[in-house]
């Protein structure tokens, strides 16, 4: 007898389940997703211990007749493809057919479902794979279906889920993605009967990520107007060229709200919440020279094209995409996220003495949020998300009254508690409210005003400090100056050459052999930047000339740097990139340094300079460039307001 042989159904479901549902939240993003491509204009999903003993999902959608609701537990049965092509231009959130016999492997389920046009629903039990009853129910239109004792059935699989509240963290996570994608849905999330979400249908985008971020949060960013290409691939011959139309909108933070991780780019590709490589860099490339190193800005993006365009079939997650045309969907986002940044230009404000206080709400006891859970490991990082002021849409926070407040932060992938000691409450506000007249036109600092200010004085010989129309505005001069040659050195690079002053005496750098490798490398960039060098024997160069910003000794410093970033990055900097490195740098060393007295002209001049940069709000390093105290600020610390 041969060794090869076919597999059970039973096994072979298992074996898939492995791939398909990795934790609780994959079952409930295959029914979410089930459900929206039903139709479902509400979704209302149930959890319990973290979704290990209950996930329900019930929905409004167009449901299912029983001959179908028997035939999707058979695996790869679907109804959202009939032929191959039909992979190459999806259009659904699902489309394999894998999900509903993959959970019903490892889980006991129940399925309920109703068409409008049928007088009675079907309900549909399964456990472990095998059926135990299908019988007629009463059902409102829709589907509803329960799955129980998650991997009851593989222990192997259950021992490796986290704690409860990971697992609730990611499914929390997960709806929120959805809710984003479909403001005009109704989504609610609920665990052992206490609302985590409710975000009921709104009209605009803006108003859903005020729903789910708050008001302060939603005041620190700028909305990106929708923003469309086309790119022309060649067609048949005789047949004039193809257009492939991309649209891009959505929402960016200002430089003063960065996280140190990725977990707040909010990424959807038609709709669909993507974690793509390719787009995230083209968000970090937007705003390299705006942040520090290291840090990544709040955005969500929502990317619509063509479904042939993006092949989403390349990872059982779904979660992973790939673009036909990945250079110009890059430069796209890219270019249109930068253009933004620079065009609202946005600035800094000081934060007010007075804050309005939060709206009452209800709290909820949620006292397994602070079990044993130090062995767990928690993304650290992540600088938090500023906690709302003034609510008057749910509002999801953990308090504790004897410890910071930490929050519950749907762009990780988990929540850190293991600070948060005794018993943790879940604000829940009883009701929900309209976006607020005006709340998307927040005060913001025109830039345009700084060749208007008035140059008061220095503080400590480093930040100037000016009065203008719209309040008092702080400067420090170093990062301005710095910002100033930036620009100043990236046109020069661009237009002519930069300006540069011969040495009186040559600067001889003496290098490894690594560092030597690194210069032939970058030999023609450096010397575009201003810098006249030559080889000085095996390993040392003979710097003969350098920018004109520079002096000598700065001018060795710099080299170095440039050497050091090129040891450590150079596999991964563009061109462009290493332009902007020697620039930055350059500028940095030749800049105005702090504990600098100024005259009244020179500072005047700073801030005409300043204003007519193209990204007046940061140095090339990511720095704060001005802090403004708005007017109105001003007047209501002194209570005048």
């Amino acid at each position: 007898m041969g060794r090869i042989r076919i597999l059970p159904d039973a096994v072979a479901n298992k074996i898939a389940a492995g791939e398909v549902v990795e934790r609780p939240a994959s079952v409930v993003k295959e029914l979410l997703e089930n459900s929206l491509d039903a139709g479902a204009r509400s979704v209302r999903i149930e959890v319990e211990k973290g979704g290990r003993r209950l996930i329900r999902v019930v929905d409004d959608g167009c449901g299912m007749m029983r001959d179908d609701a028997m035939l999707a537990f058979e695996r790869h049965a679907t109804s959202k493809l009939a032929e191959v092509r039909d992979l190459f231009a999806i259009s659904t959130l699902g489309f394999r057919g894998e999900a509903l016999p993959s959970i019903a492997a490892v889980s006991r389920l129940e399925l309920i479902t109703k068409t409008a046009t049928e007088q009675v629903g079907t309900r549909v039990e399964i456990a472990g794979g095998k059926l135990l009853r299908c019988d007629d129910a009463a059902a409102p239109a829709g589907t509803s279906i329960s799955v129980r004792d998650l991997f009851y059935n593989v222990p192997a699989r259950k021992k490796f889920l986290r704690s409860e509240q990971t697992e609730l963290a990611h499914i929390a996570s997960l709806v929120t993605h959805h809710a984003l994608a479909h403001p005009e849905k109704n989504f609610e999330l609920r665990h052992e009967a206490k609302a985590l979400l409710e975000a009921p249908a709104v009209a605009t985008p803006g108003e859903r990520v005020f729903q789910i971020f708050g008001s302060q949060t939603f005041s620190a960013l700028i909305e990106l107007a929708e923003q469309t290409a086309t790119l022309e691939t060649p067609a048949a011959e005789g047949q004039p060229p193809e257009e492939r139309r991309y649209r891009l909108r959505g929402f960016l933070s200002r430089p003063e709200l960065y996280k140190l991780n990725r977990n707040s780019l909010y990424i959807f590709v038609n709709r669909r919440p993507v974690r793509d490589r390719l787009i995230l860099h083209a968000v970090a490339a937007a705003y390299r020279n705006i942040l520090p190193p290291g840090a990544y800005p709040v955005a969500l993006l929502f990317l619509d094209c063509d479904f042939e365009e993006v092949d989403v079939n390349v990872h059982p997650s779904k979660t992973e995409v790939r673009f036909r045309h990945a250079g110009f969907v890059h430069d796209f986002i890219r270019d249109a996220v930068r253009a933004q940044l620079i065009s609202s230009r946005p600035i800094s404000s000081v934060p007010a003495a007075v804050v309005k206080p939060a709206q009452p709400a209800a709290e909820l006891p949620f006292s397994d949020f602070t079990q044993a859970i130090e062995n767990e490991r928690f993304d650290r990082s992540a600088s938090e998300l500023p906690a709302p002021a003034d609510e008057q849409l749910p509002e999801i926070t953990l308090r504790s009254p004897s410890a910071p407040v930490p929050r519950l932060d749907f762009g990780s992938e988990a929540i850190n508690l293991a600070e948060a000691p005794g018993e943790v409450k879940l604000k829940v506000p009883a009701s929900h409210g309209p976006l607020p007249e005006g709340a998307w036109q927040p005060e913001a600092a025109d830039l345009s005003a700084l060749n208007q200010l008035r140059p008061m004085g220095q503080l400590h010989h480093s930040f100037i400090v000016a009065a203008g129309a719209d309040g008092l505005w702080i400067i420090d001069q170093h990062v301005a100056h710095e910002r100033i040659l930036f620009e100043q050195l990236l046109r020069q690079r661009d237009f002519g050459g930069v300006e540069r002053q011969q040495l009186l005496l040559p600067i001889v750098l003496e290098l490894t052999a690594a560092q030597m490798a690194d210069y032939e490398r970058i030999a023609s960039e450096l010397a575009a930047s201003g810098f006249e060098i030559e080889p000085f024997g095996p390993r040392a160069l003979a710097v003969k000339a350098a920018p004109a910003a520079l002096s000598a000794a700065d001018a060795e410093k710099v080299l170095f740097e440039i050497l050091e970033i090129a040891e450590s990055q150079l596999r991964h900097l563009s061109v462009d990139d290493l332009r902007r490195a020697v620039a930055a740098s350059v500028a940095c060393r030749a800049a105005i340094k702090i504990n600098t007295p100024l005259e009244p002209a020179k500072m005047e001049w700073l801030l005409q300079a300043l204003a007519r940069t193209d990204c007046p709000m940061s140095c090339p390093h990511g720095r704060p460039i001005a802090l403004r105290y708005a007017t109105r600020d001003i007047l209501k610390s002194f209570h005048r307001l």
